[in-house]
């Protein structure tokens, strides 16, 4: 009974988080500071932590949560506002419509290819933020915008950052970071080939809509699938989801624009000079290359740029790093206004602009925080540890069903895969030595299960709401990527089930 009533008030915060947002849908900006402060009393009373911890641990949490997370948000929504006043947008917009005018391949194209390319070398939100306001400009409604690059934006997070989440498991669990690699790939490819026939199906409301274009959506999964499996298996973490990606967008825009001179050959717009539409992708172009020079692919200039950091320590005698330049968020800032300069744009205009996002931001940055405020202190009072074990605990053999389903639970509460693989990957490991799993397997599935997550994250979704603008929303997201997160648990657990024997001595 003790163990009963223990588990239900680890789980009271999550669950509260749940209902407010998905059945009540009450803002998040209201929700969030309510549920840390409950959080934060049960860790008290009932957990019995130290008041120094439970608050050092709030404040450790908010404090990444503003650096590096809120600093990506900030740098998409910028780059947002400087594309939309320079009039690159409207390019864009142009540009991408002179590939297609179908609205299932521009969801292709753009929040998996484009989206999979943005948290390959961004992550923290960009795969999010930058699609959907896009999406906007071409059309689609916000909330549709919203929930279509968050459903996107989960197979592509596995190696998301230049693979920091698989990196991360690896160097806690001891485990080696190929062999791990390349069983989160295999884990995770029925799903990437899975997903764009989803993406076409939810665009154009039902089955019918892969009617003529199920063969792009079929080759932008493959041809996603295939480089991903292969790069992880042989190359490791960092390039699985970057040249997966990459070489999936390019031949969906080959076949996406093959389809369309079958289908309906261009209309008589006006033409555009390669000039104009190289200026309008200038942000992301120079996003890209700012992100991949500064990264651990680069180690020289990588390794100058995090030697710019600041250390604080708050809890258990471990540091949390800053690094203020090596961040993606920075370099997102540094190529918007570069970009901005070269389309036009005055210095004053660009501040203008950036006090504008900081005002417009204000909600995200009390949900953001509060999250992963919330997510320290449960981790530290113990609530994470109680829930995992718990449910190895309570299925032994038929663990490995719900292995992944601690993964997502771990993305949904912290919003990051890499936090879901630090709160759970060394427990997977000991939970698959206890019932006689590999340890490399399990691991894998937390990381497998951790990016069906981040669709239902409230950081993910506040992320959406910021980008689209759309404040107050975050319950009808909720309520449309929950079940699609769901069925992408059940599926994964099965598979991980199922081929668990196969990797029995893998470790």
């Amino acid at each position: 009974m003790t163990d009963f009533l223990s588990l239900s008030v680890a789980l009271l915060p999550i669950l509260v988080l749940l209902v407010a947002l998905g059945v009540f849908k009450w803002p998040a900006h209201w929700v969030t500071p309510a549920v840390l402060i409950l959080t934060l009393v049960l860790s008290l009373v009932y957990f019995q932590s130290q008041p120094n911890l439970a608050m050092n641990s709030a404040l450790e949490g908010a404090l990444i949560a503003l650096w590096p997370i809120m600093i990506v948000i900030v740098a998409a929504i910028y780059t947002y506002l400087v594309a939309e006043s320079t009039g690159s947008l409207e390019v864009i917009e142009t540009f991408l419509s002179g590939i297609t005018t179908d609205k299932r391949l521009q969801v292709l194209i753009l929040a998996w290819g484009f989206g999979g390319f943005l948290e390959s070398v961004a992550g923290y939100g960009t795969a999010v933020a930058i699609p959907a306001s896009i999406l906007i400009v071409l059309g689609f409604s916000p909330l549709f915008a919203s929930v279509i690059s968050l459903i996107a934006n989960t197979v592509p997070t596995a190696f998301g950052a230049v693979g920091i989440p698989v990196s991360t498991l690896a160097q806690l669990t001891g485990l080696d970071v190929r062999l791990l690699s390349g069983l989160v790939a295999l884990q995770l490819t029925p799903f990437i080939i899975l997903i764009p026939f989803v993406l076409v199906v939810l665009t154009g409301g039902g089955l019918r809509a892969l009617s003529g274009v199920w063969p792009i959506a079929l080759a932008s999964g493959l041809s996603f699938a295939v480089v991903h499996g292969l790069t992880a298996a042989f190359l490791g973490a960092e390039l699985p989801a970057l040249l997966g990606s990459a070489v999936s967008l390019l031949v969906t825009v080959v076949l996406a624009s093959r389809y369309r001179s079958v289908q309906s050959p261009p209309t008589n717009t006006a033409p555009q000079r390669k000039r104009d539409i190289l200026r309008a992708w200038l942000p992301y172009l120079l996003m890209f290359a700012f992100i991949l020079i500064s990264s651990p692919l680069i180690p020289p200039l990588n390794h100058l740029l995090k030697e710019v950091h600041s250390d604080l320590t708050l809890v258990a005698g471990k540091p949390v790093r800053f690094y203020w330049v090596a961040t993606p968020g920075v370099m997102i800032l540094l190529a918007a206004v570069i970009a901005g300069l070269a389309q036009g744009a005055s210095p004053s205009q660009l501040l203008r602009l950036f006090g504008k996002t900081l005002t417009k931001l204000g909600p995200s940055f009390v949900t953001v925080m509060s999250i992963l405020a919330m997510a320290r202190v449960m981790g530290t009072s113990g609530m994470i540890t109680l829930i995992a074990l718990s449910i190895s605990s309570a299925t032994g053999g038929l663990y490995p069903l719900l292995a992944p389903l601690l993964g997502a639970l771990g993305t949904f509460v912290t919003g990051s895969d890499t936090s879901s693989n630090i709160l759970f990957g060394q427990l997977q490991t000991e939970v698959a030595q206890k019932i006689g799993a590999g340890p490399a397997w399990l691991a894998a599935s937390n990381t497998a299960g951790a990016t069906a997550g981040k669709m239902i994250s409230p950081q993910s979704i506040a992320v959406a709401v910021s980008a689209t603008n759309q404040s107050g929303q975050e319950g009808n997201i909720l309520q449309k990527t929950l079940p699609v997160c769901l069925i992408y648990v059940v599926l994964a657990g099965i598979l991980v089930w199922a081929l668990g024997p196969t990797y029995l001595n893998l470790n």
